[in-house]
């Protein structure tokens, strides 16, 4: 049996082995595959695994073996799971490995937008300290988080933990999900609101939903200027959640006072993305997931999945 690996690098740059799967049959890693090869390495295999690798309608009808693909991430819209499943092919993903790693990013993203430590180590280093004369300065306006709103678009498990992150700093944590809690409320006494309301009533707006049809480019030009001009909003679901013009241009307006994203609309980030040159944003490389701790999580589970599907029991299935 053949297990080919289609885009394996960002999961196992080194320092991950693949060891569990070649146990279970003749591995094939690629690093990367373009869309032009996609078929001719994986036409004789009954199981491929794929993070980004897209694996359209078409594709799928040329792999006459293929029984199995296994999602090396949680999302996975890079299938087409309708067409798999009229093949007979199960998809399985990953749903839960990365809350922690993901949830550490996010905080590490807001503390740096309000405190800039780089920035004001390199200031230091070029001998502004020194210059001023005083004891203490800073360059930017310092925030204090507690008694703050953080306004969280989603409550999975990342969203959830995100919020008690904040709650530890001394955060107001309100939501927004497609659905109302009863009474209004969740277990924790997170507080539901309406979308454009918890856009106004933020101080830090983070997105931790999926991306949809539906929701695609769902923060737009309306709701950023809804937001306080001393508000953030941060990013790191879906680059596609995002109107990247629109929030490049008010960033530039001065709408709210600052953004930081770990995902864009197409990825890697085109050099005519807006946000490059929209001032006061952070952006980082898709990297929110990717501690070793997690990817081995993630690793661990993916295999666990295939040794599922070959037992005749396949778990985390997502076309059923």
């Amino acid at each position: 049996m053949f297990i080919t690996v289609l885009d394996g690098f960002t999961l196992s740059p080194g320092d991950n082995p693949w060891e569990p799967f070649a146990a279970m049959g003749e591995l094939r890693v690629h690093e990367r595959t373009p869309a032009d090869l996609i078929v001719a390495r994986a036409a004789d295999s009954e199981i491929v695994l794929t993070n980004k690798t897209p694996l359209g309608a078409d594709t799928l009808a040329q792999l006459r073996k293929l029984r199995y693909v296994g999602v090396l991430a949680t999302g996975y819209n890079v299938v087409d799971t309708a067409a798999a499943r009229d093949q007979g092919i199960i998809i399985s993903n990953v749903p839960e490995y990365g809350t922690d790693a993901v949830a550490q990013h996010t905080l590490a993203l807001m503390l740096t937008l309000i405190h800039d430590p780089r920035r004001h180590d390199a200031a230091v280093r070029a001998g502004e300290w020194q210059r001023r004369g005083d004891f203490s300065f800073w360059l930017t306006p310092l925030v204090e988080l507690a008694g703050k709103s953080l306004g969280l678009v989603g409550y999975g498990r990342i969203g959830r933990r995100v919020g008690l992150l904040g709650r530890s700093l001394g955060m107001q944590v309100i939501v927004h999900t497609p659905t109302r809690p009863p009474g209004g409320a969740f277990d924790d006494g997170a507080e539901w609101v309406e979308l454009e309301k918890l856009f106004a009533r933020s101080d830090i707006v983070s997105l931790h939903c999926p991306q949809t049809p539906e929701n695609t480019g769902f923060v737009n030009r309306a709701l950023l200027e809804r937001m306080k001009t001393s508000a953030y909003l941060i990013n790191t679901a879906r680059g596609g959640l995002v109107n990247e013009v629109d929030l490049a241009e008010a960033l530039n307006r001065g709408l709210l006072a600052g953004a930081a994203v770990d995902v864009v609309s197409h990825e890697p980030i085109s050099a005519s993305n807006p946000l490059l040159a929209a001032q006061k944003c952070l952006i980082t490389p898709h990297m929110a997931w990717a501690a070793v701790e997690a990817r081995r999580r993630l690793m661990r589970i993916a295999a666990e999945n295939v040794r599922a599907f070959l037992d005749g029991r396949p778990q985390n299935v997502v076309n059923r």
